[in-house]
């Protein structure tokens, strides 16, 4: 059950954070796969597993992920290549938090649970990956 702080969280990402995340998932396909359109499509796709995942949508994540995991092995990319792209959104996101936030208290601490919330929902679908 996750607490009201991170329940805030999570609702805050969802309305600010899509951008941020794409933004990374782009730069990290395009290093992978390079200027083609692909890049945009596999961005695109994690994105939406993201925002699954923010939503507490964990039946869509779980299909996305899916989804997003047969699109990498077409595409001759690792399954470390997801995991190194969710680490930097999870960095990144707690940096746009800490430098936002740092003068509210009580908004970041939900900011930073929600975030905790989300790692913990990564981990499981890592593992099993």
């Amino acid at each position: 059950m996750l607490s009201a702080a991170a329940a805030e969280g999570l609702s805050g990402l969802l309305e600010w954070s899509e951008p941020i995340i794409f933004d990374r998932l782009y730069a990290a396909y395009r290093a992978q796969i390079g200027e083609t359109g692909d890049s945009w499509k596999m961005a695109r796709l994690h994105c939406r597993v993201w925002r699954a995942m923010i939503s507490g949508d964990m039946v869509a994540f779980e299909a996305l992920r899916r989804d997003l995991i047969e699109a990498l092995a077409l595409r001759h990319l690792a399954l470390d290549n997801l995991a190194d792209a969710d680490a930097q959104i999870m960095v990144e996101l707690l940096e746009v938090v800490m430098t936002r936030y740092q003068r509210s208290m009580r908004t970041a601490r939900g900011y930073h649970l929600a975030l905790i919330e989300l790692a913990g929902r990564l981990a499981p679908t890592q593992s099993a990956a």
